[in-house]
């Protein structure tokens, strides 16, 4: 589903091609075409922008819409994902043991849940991947196993495979841009994936 300007999870793309003489263009202008909401978090939206398949990524004159079919929140191996979340207060949610199972579920990766082993925040995750953070707008806190790292407009975080959840303990939304590279742990982590 696609959103309308002021609409959270609204997000102007522009995607750029080649024609048939291998000249630039502009192939399309408009709102994002898949927009990730939740009923169990009103007022949440996770709008992919775009994804990659392939390291080196494959570049075709033209290319296949490609954020559209089930909710991924993972890159595909040797992939990439480029999303745009909007967080809302905390305060406003109903997080409990019961729905974050689901909730992980309805973004497409239910096992990334540790909220089990680390009762600090019910959305605690660890994903194998490398992850670019850029706060856009707001306020939001980073909290890992034992520290928490407070972020506003312009801070970027570098995260790279750690326990980590994210907690918006304002009053306004906060909208962060995330692109996520498929990453793999080195020996000394491998026993850190999901709930192993």
């Amino acid at each position: 589903m696609s959103t309308l300007p002021g609409q959270p999870g609204y997000v102007r793309r522009v995607v750029t091609g080649h024609d048939s003489d291998g000249k630039a263009i502009v192939l399309s202008d408009g709102a994002t075409p898949f927009v990730h909401t939740s009923e169990l978090r009103p007022g949440y939206a996770s709008t992919d922008v775009w994804r990659t398949n392939d390291t080196p990524a494959r570049i075709a004159p033209v290319e296949a819409e490609p954020t559209l079919g089930p909710r991924r929140q993972l890159p595909t191996q040797r992939g990439t994902v480029i999303r745009i979340n909007t967080l809302v207060p905390d305060a406003t949610q109903k997080f409990d043991a019961s729905n974050v199972k689901e909730l992980f579920a309805g973004m497409g990766n239910a096992a990334a849940s540790t909220f089990e082993k680390n009762a600090r925040h019910p959305m605690m995750h660890r994903t194998e991947t490398v992850d670019y953070a850029i706060v856009l707008e707001g306020e939001i806190t980073m909290l890992l196993d034992d520290s928490e790292v407070v972020l506003g407009p312009g801070d970027v975080l570098v995260q790279r495979g750690t326990n980590h959840a994210w907690s918006n303990r304002g009053t306004k939304p906060a909208k962060i841009a995330f692109i996520l590279i498929d990453g793999e742990y080195t020996e000394e982590l491998q026993g850190l994936r999901g709930h192993e």
